[in-house]
């Protein structure tokens, strides 16, 4: 499929985590208590980078985990008759920290909604936020990301197309737009 655009380079994405972590460290006065948890699959290498930036700001290191909300989604059984779990690893009590959950494009909300009721089962952290590559609107739900790298307002009718190095061997988010549906 080929992008009608490209939102963000590799360039454009690496300054766009900078400012992230930027925007963490002030509004957390810091990055003590801190922790970055990642939602399957683009949300943990971007959790990881965040992570490293992080702990070159402030000099701490910053833990991290990885969280599969397969089982928390409201549209379980229209995704698949035998859904493909992955691991959920979470090697810190989440007791007083701050979590910032980690995800690549934030769009009706649901997703987020899932990974606030996964995380929840884990423990009951001292509060929760959301950082994101791309805003792209259309919310179903009540939610916001507290951290944003770019705002894309969308139609419906576009996909949102986050590549990373880790996953996809570039950096680089592109927009599409979704084939039309045949009779």
């Amino acid at each position: 499929m080929t992008p009608k655009a490209t939102i963000l380079s590799a360039d454009e994405v690496r300054r766009a985590l900078t400012r992230i972590a930027h925007e963490i460290v002030e509004r957390n006065k810091g990055a003590e208590h801190l922790a970055l948890i990642g939602i399957h699959t683009r949300g943990i290498p971007l959790a990881t980078r965040l992570a490293r930036k992080l702990e070159e700001l402030e000099g701490v290191t910053i833990p991290t985990g990885q969280l599969d909300i397969t089982l928390y989604r409201d549209d379980l059984s229209e995704v698949a008759h035998q859904p493909i779990l992955r691991e959920t690893r979470v090697p810190f009590d989440l007791a007083r920290r701050r979590v910032v959950l980690v995800d690549d494009v934030l769009y009706t909300g649901r997703t987020v909604r899932s990974a606030l009721d996964a995380l929840i089962d884990l423990g009951r952290p001292e509060a929760i936020q959301l950082a994101v590559l791309v805003d792209r609107g259309h919310r179903e739900l009540p939610i916001r990301a507290d951290y944003v790298g770019k705002n894309l307002p969308t139609a419906r009718t576009e996909l949102v197309k986050v590549k990373l190095a880790e996953t996809d061997g570039v950096d680089v988010v592109e927009l599409h737009d979704l084939p039309e549906e045949r009779p």
